[in-house]
Order: structure tokens, then sequence, then C-alpha cells
């Protein structure tokens, strides 16, 4: 899996590359075939100072993707990760039910 990490106008530290890396890294949990993902940070609006985190997963077949925006980065990341491990599950479950019809 290829963990890429993109941080616009601005420089991630590596405190939050770790964080990322390990949210990202629970998710293989649920998906042994995980090829990429791409992980996108950037500002909203620099005034307000909200955060957006958005999350592209690509597995064989398909391109899962969830987006948040928060007042932190780490927040929007792990709603981002929740909702890709919902998706996921769900992928899981239909690709179960297809084998057993």
């Amino acid at each position: 899996m290829n963990i890429t990490i993109t941080a616009r106008k601005f420089k991630a530290h590596d405190t939050l590359k770790e964080f990322i890396n390990a949210e990202v890294d629970s998710l293989q949990k649920f998906n042994d075939d995980i090829l990429d993902v791409d992980v996108i940070l950037s500002y909203v609006n620099s005034n307000i100072s909200i955060k957006n985190a958005e999350i592209i997963l690509k597995v064989p077949g398909q391109t899962l993707t969830a987006a948040e925006s928060s007042d932190d980065f780490k927040k929007s990341v792990s709603s981002s990760v929740e909702k890709l491990t919902t998706q996921l599950k769900k992928l899981k479950s239909k690709k179960t039910s297809a084998r057993v019809k």
C-alpha cells in the first residue's frame, strides 16, 4: 500500500504525517487489497482556519473517497478514515453476499 500525503500551501509536520500513516494503516484490517492512498490536506479558508482532509483510496476495480472539514487536521483525518471504514465494510459485505448467491 502506497501512502501519498499532499499538503497544499503549507508544510505538514512529521508528527501529523506519522498520525496520518497510523490512521490509514488501520484501514488494512478491513481490506487487504488496498493499492494506493492519497491524502490531501488543505485550508478551506485560511482566515477562519478551517482545515480540510480528503482521502482517496484505490482498491482493485474501485476508488473510494472521503472528505471532512474541521478546526484540526487530526480531527478531519480521523473523520475521513471513519467514513472510509464504513465504505470498506459495505464493499466487503457486497462481495460476500455476491459469493453466497
